[in-house]
């Protein structure tokens, strides 16, 4: 080649290719292409293709690269690797992005958006697959740490297949039943509206209505709580599916329960109650109707909850979270004179159940014991009824009674301005519980240490 005169030797096909020009990219010049020595990467430009560029690592890595300018701002997008694209392939793409960017529109926007829809699209697939037990199983997890643990074990209750062999509690039967919301699991969620909920509601009404109301209570927070989720809320319709006049008439209403310990059966009451194989059902029972707690909350007292220096019991709150009521004499002696099997303070005595699992809620014993007493129809939830009907006696401030028992505050008052010190609650709590056992006959001197055994003797 001349120049002026002057003869210019041709670039060796060995030669680094001159990154300073741009080039017809062939193979050659890729697999001449390197690094300059202190850089971590360089760029040669090809001249069929505006904006194509070959990049190299110091590593030696080589990728097709499209690189433009738009409102001024430099644009580098990767296209891919020089192994897997070939020349014309990298050249169709970066005159496709150079007409996007001509358009005005920035590609990398358009990737983001196409992202953004394939998301969608599989998000809007995995909706539609959902079903009503997969959404229940997230649903529990989600509120497990708002829920206390019966109030979770509750959820999973009523969704449990059934057919499980047990020994009590199936009415004969051998298995267990399913719960009353199993039926709808399989159902798609998006399948979930007014009609399947009222079918399932005529459906379950006939047969246990009082556990399917509860059931249908809990389906109507779960189908809330869905559509408060953006991932779940597009499969329903705008009003709750399970909030209808007709479903609610189906399940029937509850009756008004009014069965409760008066003052005269008292003592037949705790000599039946006493009698108890069990002691700890025993126990148990006496502690439900001398601290008016829900029948759960008792059943998962801790030995960490009892307090034996300040005479406090932490109780688990289905309400406020925790609550601490008095550890009131008689409670106190009874809950020291029993075994500790494990951590809860009524633990299990059977061989089946794990060693850290609770006393099984003591139904028929109870049933047992008022029968002998000649007492019908009182619930484990009756007593807690009871220990508020017996307060009405000695005119116990309704507050306090509200506090011990865990009741919401029903006035201005009680919830902003009354604050009842653990002390003052004792003052009224040991009052009730030294009545009852009065109107019971029970024999008992208050002041004994716990666990103790003292000489009662007759008047």
């Amino acid at each position: 080649m001349e120049t002026g005169g002057q003869t210019m030797a041709r670039p060796k096909k060995t030669d680094a290719p001159d990154l300073n020009e741009a080039q017809e990219l062939t193979a050659g010049l890729i697999e001449r292409l390197t690094c300059p020595a202190g850089k971590l990467q360089a760029f040669m430009r090809d001249s069929k293709a505006p904006g194509l560029r070959v990049r190299v690592t110091a590593a030696g890595a080589k990728s097709y690269v499209f690189e433009a300018k738009l409102n001024r701002q430099t644009i580098r997008r990767t296209l891919g690797d020089v192994r897997a694209w070939s020349i014309e392939q990298a050249r169709q793409d970066a005159n496709r992005l150079r007409v996007t960017l001509d358009a005005g529109t920035d590609p990398r926007e358009v990737e983001r958006q196409q992202q953004a829809a394939q998301a969608a699209s599989k998000a809007a697939a995995a909706l539609q697959a959902a079903t009503v037990g997969e959404v229940w199983t997230a649903y529990m997890d989600a509120r497990k740490e708002h829920w206390g643990l019966r109030h979770h074990a509750d959820h999973a209750k009523l969704v449990q297949a059934g057919g499980v062999p047990a020994k009590r509690g199936t009415k004969g039967r051998g298995v267990t039943v399913a719960g009353p919301l199993h039926s709808l699991l399989n159902l798609p969620l998006r399948d979930l509206d007014a009609p399947t909920i009222e079918a399932w509601a005529a459906h379950e009404g006939k047969t246990r209505p009082t556990s399917a109301r509860l059931a249908w209570r809990c389906l109507k927070a779960f189908l809330s709580w869905c559509a408060e989720q953006p991932e779940f809320a597009p499969a329903l319709s705008s009003v709750n599916p399970a909030k209808t006049k007709k479903a609610r008439e189906a399940l029937g209403r509850a009756g008004v329960k009014q069965a409760a310990l008066l003052k005269e059966p008292l003592s037949v009451w705790f000599a039946a109650v006493r009698q108890i194989s069990n002691p700890v059902a025993a126990a148990y029972l006496q502690t439900l109707l001398l601290t008016g707690a829900r029948p759960g909350e008792v059943l998962g007292l801790r030995w960490d909850d009892v307090n034996t220096k300040w005479r406090g019991l932490t109780i688990r709150d289905k309400v406020e979270g925790e609550r601490v009521i008095p550890l009131t004499p008689y409670v106190s002696q009874l809950i020291h004179a029993l075994p500790r099997r494990n951590g809860y303070v009524f633990p299990s005595a059977s061989r089946g159940k794990e060693v850290g699992d609770t006393l099984s809620i003591p139904r028929t014993p109870h049933n047992d014991a008022c029968k002998v007493a000649g007492i019908e129809g009182l619930t484990l939830h009756g007593l807690r009824r009871s220990f508020k009907s017996l307060t009405e006696w000695l005119e116990i401030p309704a507050g306090v009674v509200a506090q011990i028992m865990g009741h919401k505050p029903s006035a201005t008052a009680e919830k902003h301005y009354t604050v009842r010190p653990l002390d003052l609650l004792r003052l009224h709590h040991e009052k009730i519980e030294a009545w009852i056992l009065e109107q019971a006959g029970v024999p008992f001197v208050a002041g004994v240490e716990p666990g103790k055994l003292t000489l009662v003797t007759a008047a």
